[in-house]
């Protein structure tokens, strides 16, 4: 086979064997959760505010 007719064939395999991997995992969509305040903080800072009522999107 001439070299052109190989690297073809073998850029077809690449392809086809890239085509067929599975796809990576979905990342998460729920940001993680909040650290609690520490003493120096609430007292530099205060307290948080509450959350808002009603869920959040």
């Amino acid at each position: 086979m001439p070299p052109v007719i190989q690297l073809a064939v073998a850029g077809l395999l690449t392809l086809a064997v890239a085509a067929c991997s599975t796809a990576p995992a979905a990342p998460e969509v729920t940001p993680p959760p909040r650290r609690p305040l520490d003493a120096k903080t609430q007292l530099e800072y205060g307290n948080p505010p509450p959350p808002p009522p009603g869920p959040r999107y």
